[in-house]
């Protein structure tokens, strides 16, 4: 823990006058492999941070990316949604992503289970394969539905980059999870 209600007054003032749901704005200070530091227009300066907004790699996009900087840049101006105080870490954690729509939701109102769909390999993991179906929406394909026949890897009838028709078996809104079958 980095210190208490007595050792930094006015950080902990600050984040507990935070709300769920705000919008703060800020500017990323910098990227690290585990998250993104942001300083907050209106908060006060981190004792060790370099910024006393936080977003983890799960809050900054709807969409797959690699690294962050595919994301943000340092210096960029984000605004961002208030999630919570991390009293451990005395930090804002914000969410990047929830100020966009959720791209999942929308693709999920637009099809039916037993739908076709076209879509191109972008993954192949030991349970099966992922499958794009559109810009930034991807489905599984598990092992057993790869092929008519028993599948031990996916290799064996997939790569990446293959285009392929698949039908779409479910659609989990909750867990933003699209199940499809060759």
């Amino acid at each position: 823990m980095i210190g208490g209600p007595s050792e930094y007054p006015e950080l902990w003032e600050f984040l507990e006058s935070l709300h769920c749901g705000e919008c703060l704005s800020g500017t990323v200070m910098a990227i690290e492999r585990f998250g993104v530091f942001v300083a907050l227009d209106d908060g006060p300066a981190h004792p060790v941070f370099p910024g006393v907004g936080f977003i983890t790699y799960a809050e900054l996009s709807w969409e797959r990316f690699e690294t962050a900087s595919d994301v943000v840049q340092a210096g960029e101006r984000l605004s961002c949604e208030f999630l919570r105080f991390d009293t451990w870490n005395l930090e804002a954690r914000l969410s990047l992503k929830a100020m966009q729509p959720d791209p999942f939701q929308a693709f999920a109102g637009s099809v039916e289970v037993g739908q076709k769909l076209h879509g191109t390999v972008t993954e192949l993991v030991p349970f099966g394969a992922f499958v794009q179906v559109t810009d930034g929406i991807e489905g599984v394909v598990h092992l057993r539905d790869l092929a008519s026949a028993p599948v031990e890897d996916p290799a064996d009838v997939v790569h990446v980059g293959d285009e392929v028709a698949v039908v779409v078996t479910g659609i989990d809104r909750l867990r933003r999870t699209l199940s499809l079958s060759r």
